[in-house]
């Protein structure tokens, strides 16, 4: 195995062929490196035998013995069963599944075991179904030296045959000790870390001074070395992605005051003092001739969209053009339908392009593009696809970010053409400061943290499932006025998950409620289906929209004040008020009921109660932070670091401003060891891609 090294087949390993190379191959497992990163979930103790006579039922336990008596049970199924004794005492070992090559092992009387599992208690006395079993030889000690790994598997796979890789794999990284320390020797002494194949060792193999819990903890200073190593590795290819984008040239866009003005002035309503805020740091950015990267981060409702309208203008009227992209055509058409009210009276022309336009039209509305008799254009990905040729775009405004992959935002940055357009995206999910900086070191960030006018605080109560038909009567009565959100987050019923589905919600409530139209809407229905149920919602033609969380980011339905979220002690505090912020959004106050079951956890009520009592976006993402600790405040795909390893970004959240020191420190004294430590976590085709 001299000639191996970390970039090396799994194939190449003693013990797997075809067969245990797929089942490698479905857990991301191709080669030395990615097993060594094939982090244990718990670990087990087994450094110490248990005598038989000190078994306690219901604990894991290692015990060892030998082998008295043996024999195959006929029952419902064919089991195995062997008495193990000790000096104290005997146990059973019960097998349900085993071949006859075990069989005749296992009944050769004589035969020393060491046994690890669970302590139950069966018919014949103590015993324990299945455990993991070693043939001791003279030379074997019954207990290991270290913790033993339990890794997350697949069929197939056993955790015998995932420890005995790992074990190879772990002498291959020793052999190249010297040359993978990529962190600089003042950096590891500043921090006090320890050198990357001892924390690697370390973290496979624990020490038997550990009790799991010590070795599983995110503060043990080997597990804490990898973690703190990933989020470098990602922070430094966000750093290496802005630095390479910096060298594009872009067009700057001369900003005119007096264009801003005729815009303000005919707005029925004035701006808040963060949109001017933030609107100014966006045109400082537009007339440098770097590509602008920012990120306009708001609550829901705060008047993002005013802010997009105001930049969009000022490229238009320089002669270029911009892009809007929406993630879905209803919020497209929605967009649309604001910029020609706030933009046609200015003189600006608007054109649409999504999955929709067809035919003569979308021949039509391409040429506009291509001839830019269009100055802005709005759309989904439809506007990154291959056909559509812009005249000079210099401006990309990418609506709800995470619904967007990395290369479909590239994608459409790369229609400009010679020059770089600029890029603003915008996002309404709100994020603590420390993870921004951490999420979007690639963008500088701008934040709306101010309500307009006018706009109330969503009335939001917490109601017992116990009172729902005193819920549905009251929506009978809402009705006559309005219409409402019923939001369910699964689709069909659950025997695990306890809790009402949208579609049994929706036929419940449509023979309660006969008077009334009610509507479904599911992420397992077709693009189309979805925007046809949402456009007879916005219609009126629908009282009751029943949805899972796909509304999350949706349409403005200003008819639509009222929202029922059940389950709402199952979601996230930052998703609950995302969905609260769908009402409340024309002139009528919103109002939202969390409608939780019967007994609701002190924890669960003490999360829900935020909701109550916050209305601020970002003051519930900051308490969402402190509540759930080690829980998902985001989902990982909106965060662009889902392929985390070892690290999570709210367990390690106090790592991430030393992170990024460290990042910027690495970036001006050390490129060398930025590109090597992003290769290592990131593989060779880094976060973005080649740009």
């Amino acid at each position: 195995m001299n000639h191996l090294t970390l970039t090396s087949s799994c194939s190449e390993l003693l013990g797997v062929g075809p067969h245990t190379a797929k089942r490698l191959a479905k857990l991301g497992l191709k080669t030395v490196q990615d097993l060594l990163f094939h982090f244990p979930f718990r670990y087990e103790d087994r450094t110490q035998v248990t005598p038989i006579k000190k078994l306690k039922i219901g604990e894991y336990a290692l015990i060892a013995g030998t082998i008295e008596a043996s024999k195959v049970v006929y029952g419902r199924k064919k089991n195995l069963i062997c008495k193990l004794a000790d000096a104290t005492g005997a146990i059973w070992l019960r097998f349900l599944h085993f071949n006859a090559n075990q069989e005749k092992l296992f009944t050769q009387s004589g035969l020393r075991l060491s046994c690890y599992g669970e302590i139950r208690l069966g018919a014949y006395g103590l015993e324990m179904i299945h455990p993991e079993c070693r043939i001791l030889k003279d030379h074997n000690p019954p207990a290991e030296n270290t913790l033993t790994p339990v890794y997350p598997a697949t069929l197939g796979l056993s955790q015998f045959l995932l420890r005995k890789l790992t074990a190879q794999c772990v002498e291959i990284l020793a052999q190249h000790k010297n040359e993978i320390e990529y962190l600089p020797q003042e950096i590891l002494q500043q921090l006090n870390l320890p050198y990357f194949v001892d924390a690697l060792y370390n973290v496979h193999y624990a020490a038997k001074n550990l009790t799991p819990e010590e070795a599983l903890a995110r503060n043990n200073p080997f597990r804490q070395r990898l973690i703190f190593e990933e989020l470098l590795a990602h922070q430094l290819s966000f750093l290496k992605f802005r630095q390479q984008i910096k060298k594009y040239a872009a067009t700057a866009i001369k900003i005119s005051e007096e264009t801003t003005q005729q815009f303000l002035q005919q707005l029925p309503f004035p701006l808040t003092n963060a949109q001017k805020k933030v609107i100014t740091e966006i045109f400082s950015d537009l007339e440098k001739d770097q590509p602008m990267l920012r990120l306009l981060q708001g609550d829901v409702g705060c008047g993002k969209t005013i802010v997009a309208a105001s930049v969009l203008l000022q490229a238009a009227k320089n002669g270029y053009q911009s892009a809007l992209m929406a993630p879905t055509e209803l919020l497209a058409e929605q967009h649309c339908q604001n910029l020609k009210q706030w933009l046609e009276p200015l003189g600006i022309t608007i054109a649409i392009l999504t999955g929709k336009t067809k035919g003569k039209l979308r021949t039509e509305t391409l040429q506009n593009i291509a001839h830019n008799k269009a100055q802005i254009i709005i759309g989904t990905h439809a506007l990154f696809q291959e056909p559509v040729a812009f005249h000079n775009l210099s401006l990309v405004i990418i609506d709800e970010q995470h619904r967007f992959g990395v290369k479909q935002r590239l994608a459409l940055w790369k229609k400009g053409e010679e020059r770089y357009p600029h890029q603003l995206i915008m996002t309404a999910t709100p994020i603590p400061r420390t993870l921004a900086m951490t999420l979007y070191a690639d963008l500088d960030i701008s934040t709306i943290d101010e309500m307009p006018q006018g706009r109330s605080p969503v009335n939001t109560i917490l109601v017992s499932n116990k009172r729902r038909q005193e819920v549905i009567e009251k929506v009978r009565n809402y009705c006559k006025q309005g219409q409402v959100y019923w939001v369910c987050p699964l689709i069909e019923e659950s025997d695990i998950l306890q809790y009402k589905a949208a579609q049994t919600t929706a036929e419940e409530l449509s023979l309660a409620l006969r008077e009334l139209n009610i509507g479904l809407i599911h992420g397992k229905m077709s693009s189309k289906n979805k925007e046809l149920v949402m456009n007879e919602f916005k219609q009126g033609k629908i009282h009751i929209l029943v949805a899972t969380t796909v509304i999350e980011v949706g349409i403005d339905v200003k008819n639509a004040n009222l929202i029922i979220i059940e389950n709402a002690e199952k979601l996230g505090l930052v998703q609950l008020h995302q969905l609260r912020g769908r009402v409340g959004r024309g002139n009528e106050k919103g109002h939202c009921v969390l409608l939780y079951q019967n007994f609701l956890s002190n924890k669960s009520k003490q999360r829900l109660m935020v909701l109550k009592n916050f209305f601020d976006g970002f003051s519930i993402a900051n308490k969402d932070l402190e509540l759930r600790g080690a829980g998902e405040l985001l989902g990982t795909k909106q965060t662009g670091l889902q392929n985390l390893k070892i690290a999570d970004l709210i367990c390690d959240v106090q790592l991430l401003s030393l992170v990024r020191n460290v990042a910027i420190a690495l970036f001006r004294q050390h490129i060398l060891a930025v590109n090597a430590l992003i290769r290592r976590w990131l593989g060779d085709s880094e976060k973005y891609g080649a740009v």
